[in-house]
């Protein structure tokens, strides 16, 4: 790039936390600097030293530079102390300057599931010739090369648009890519900034994947065909990605204690310039204003390039407000469940059945035998303490003495899962059931232990614990019941799925959809047992995990496939046909539940549905979203002309856009309405939304409305007619509440849709109306 231009594109920032002010003998912290564009080129002689040159204005300590961006943004992140980050602050050249973040990864049947059928003439799969010309990016833990879903036999040569390559080290050689791994990067100087250097025993500074997460989430995405497999026993069958025939790359930037902006942001820049089409990412964090967050702002570059970004939703459910990664540019997926399960019920000894989920592969317990049943909560259980401890079983905290050859009730919280049952196993325990708090509610993970356990749901511990105090010689046992298919209902919304409104903008409904997310069979590295603590020894090809983190890639393989089979769609019209498309029934024909309370699930739960793909193919209708579009947005959310400089690289004027109507009017395929009541008997807002026919020339669109219960909502005019492919027609939503009864600070939801159809295709829109009560 050449000098010039490098003051006039914005750097990126990172997510922020407020600058700390410290003394200056305070341990430097990592930063990442926007420069102003408007700085004069002079001050920096050329573009491979302009950065160290605006160092040394500011101070003579020498400073450690991590990454440096050229690509979506120009930038750098270094380590400085907080003196120097206050010098640089104040300079007349620096835009912005923040703290670098930590974020945490969200961490088959679902093809058959989906209904993406392999067989016949028609279908996606076969309309986008199972997406071989597209690359996934997935920013992730890195990836295991020679897997058997990433084999590249049948495999065409690498498109000849991509410019990526793979990062040679020890132990990820060349050979290590092929036809359907064709990039692999890693990114670490963010993470070491902070953590020190990385423990080379303990995982690698390759691209290889150490944790297991970046390959199951890949494999998720463009896995190949590979039969036979499952997971100790579990899930028998086919194990296939959503575009088995799409290239990966894999960008590795989550370690040992998670992923740092600076690092996602170099990947997010080297993603852009090696030529992908389509970015998963199943990282999130704390959601903060957009020109703070690095996420969004390095996902807003990669759409503008016409790059589809898909992002997990969050694993904060089933509490409101818990969705991530927010931002209308980035694409953001819930989880649903599939009709597969793993039923492992506990049997007490009176009797009672308590439903539970669990993956054990083996040596089991004694059949017919009943075995001591305790709770680790309980005083003769815990080694010393409070019973707090031992009640979550957390490690240290049990009495061998009194546990072994029990089975041990531990309550779910603080540490993992399947830490709990190794150390109810290096206590001697003989299984473990592991219960659900009242905020988890009924929602069940289905875990690979390493000794017999089991997962229950909020109401099965408190079965449990009931009996433990009624009976004077309490025994259970735990029943594994294998693989069970057909369940319904299904899709449920997961317990664990990030629920809304948006926190961020409650004009933008998230998350945008739902996808399979709970007990997903992908690859898994040979080198990491399958229930992730490092006492497990076992080996597996394929491994069954549950989190949004699994779902996102579901809907990034999807957007891959629509890409093939549309070429011309941008970003945003991928995700309306996503969106429009979504079904909000289950498998018995009614309303999808909530899996935490066995409730019906609402449009914050699932957005606008569950995907469905085959229908997404043919949508009818797309609402699309220009980058200025996007502009616009912010300036009626109030940004300044500076902070959407940061976010956008655009100039903006926002007089035009603040005439032109409110943060709702964005061109979203859903619709979301906030009123303030402030003493107000009637409130109405309006929508103004463009439709561009992808579907049949010459098609008449009527309109169905289904309104939030209580309002009156009216669309003009109630049919478009379209003569032409690609014809764009608009439409206006008004939308009329009366005040309810509130108390202050409290709000209501109430939720509708509004429908287009033409007999062929129907277009969904799940319309949101807030009533708030200021305080």
């Amino acid at each position: 790039m050449a000098p010039s231009l490098t003051f006039f594109l914005l750097l990126l920032l990172t997510l922020t936390l407020t600058i700390t002010t410290s003394t200056p003998t305070s341990k430097p912290k990592t930063f990442i600097i926007l420069v102003n564009p408007d700085s004069k080129p002079t001050i920096f002689p050329t573009h491979t030293n302009w950065y160290t040159s605006l160092l040394s204005t500011t101070t003579t300590t020498t400073t450690t530079i991590l990454h440096t961006y050229s690509t979506i943004f120009n930038g750098f992140s270094a380590t400085l102390s907080p003196s120097q980050a206050a010098s640089l602050s104040s300079h007349p050249d620096i835009l912005s300057l923040f703290p670098d973040t930590l974020r945490y990864l969200h961490t088959t049947r679902s093809p058959q599931f989906l209904g993406l059928k392999t067989s016949g003439n028609s279908g996606l799969l076969k309309e986008s010739d199972f997406g071989s010309d597209l690359v996934i990016a997935v920013i992730d833990t890195g990836i295991t090369p020679n897997h058997k879903s990433f084999n590249d036999q049948d495999l065409g040569p690498v498109p000849t648009k991509w410019k990526g390559h793979c990062v040679a080290t020890s132990d990820f050689p060349p050979s290590s890519c092929n036809k359907k791994l064709i990039g692999a990067k890693f990114f670490s100087q963010g993470y070491e900034a902070t953590n020190g250097k990385i423990n080379e025993t303990v995982e690698t500074k390759s691209p290889k994947d150490t944790d297991g997460h970046g390959t199951h989430t890949a494999s998720i995405a463009a896995g190949r065909y590979v039969f036979p497999a499952s997971t100790l026993g579990y899930a028998r069958g086919v194990a296939a990605g959503m575009a088995p025939k799409a290239r990966l790359a894999a960008y590795k930037v989550c370690w040992n204690s998670g992923c740092y902006d600076s690092d996602i942001l170099a990947a997010f820049d080297a993603a852009v310039a090696d030529g992908v089409d389509v970015i998963s990412l199943s990282v999130g964090g704390v959601v903060v204003p957009y020109h703070l967050d690095a996420i969004a702002i390095g996902a807003f570059a990669a759409s503008d390039a016409g790059i589809f970004v898909s992002a997990s939703a969050g694993n904060g459910g089933p509490g409101a407000l818990t969705v991530t990664n927010v931002a209308p540019w980035v694409t953001t997926v819930g989880a649903g469940t599939i009709d597969r399960d793993f039923p492992a019920d506990v049997k007490l000894g009176n009797e009672k059945i308590i439903p539970g989920m669990s993956i054990y592969g083996g040596p089991n317990l004694v059949p017919g035998r009943m075995y001591p049943l305790v709770y680790g909560g309980s005083s003769q259980a815990g080694n010393g303490g409070d019973g707090y401890s031992s009640s979550l079983c957390l490690e240290g905290s049990l009495d061998p003495n009194f546990v072994k050859g029990k089975i041990v009730l531990c309550d779910r919280g603080i540490n993992s899962r399947t830490a709990k049952g190794e150390v109810v196993k290096k206590a001697g325990g003989a299984g473990m059931v592991l219960a659900n708090a009242v905020f988890d509610g009924e929602g069940l993970v289905a875990d690979c232990h390493v000794l017999p356990a089991t997962a229950v749901g909020a109401a099965g511990g408190d079965a449990i614990r009931k009996y433990l105090t009624e009976a004077k010689k309490p025994v259970a046992t735990i029943e594994f019941k294998g693989t069970r298919l057909g369940v319904r209902p299904a899709p449920v919304v997961a317990s664990f799925s990030a629920r809304g409104t948006n926190p961020e903008t409650p004009e933008i409904v998230k998350p945008d959809v739902i996808a399979p997310g709970l007990n997903i069979l992908a690859a898994w590295p040979d080198s990491v047992g399958p229930s992730g603590v490092p006492s497990d020894k076992r080996k597996t090809e394929f491994n069954i995990l549950s989190g949004t983190s699994m779902a996102c890639p579901h809907v990034s393989g999807l957007a891959a496939l629509l890409k093939a089979a549309h070429p011309e769609w941008t970003p945003a019209s991928i995700r309306s046909a996503l969106m429009t498309t979504a079904y909000t029934v289950d498998n018995r024909g009614q309303t999808m539940i909530d899996e935490s309370t066995g409730n019906v699930s609402s449009v914050l739960d699932y957005g606008a549905g569950h995907v469905h793909p085959e229908k997404a193919m043919d949508p009818g209708l797309v609402y699309d979203i220009s980058s200025y579009d996007y502009v616009d947005f912010l300036c009626n959310l109030n940004y300044t002309t500076k902070n959407i400089q940061v976010i956008t690289r655009k100039n903006a004027d926002c007089s035009g856009a603040k005439r032109a109507g409110h943060a709702g009017n964005l061109n979203y395929p859903s619709l979301s309405a906030v009123f303030q009541q402030y003493g107000k008997h009637k409130m109405s807002t309006h929508f103004i939304r463009t439709v561009t026919n992808v579907g049949d020339p010459n098609s008449v669109y009527q309109v169905t409305i289904r309104p939030p219960s209580g309002m009156v909502v009216t669309v003009q005019p109630e049919k478009l007619a379209f003569r032409r492919v690609g014809q764009k027609l608009s439409f206006l939503v008004r939308v009329q509440a009366r005040e309810i009864k509130l108390s202050p600070g409290s709000s209501t939801m109430k939720d509708g849709s509004i429908v287009w159809s033409d007999g062929k295709h129907t277009v969904t829109s799940p319309l949101l109306v807030t009533l708030q009560q200021p305080l």
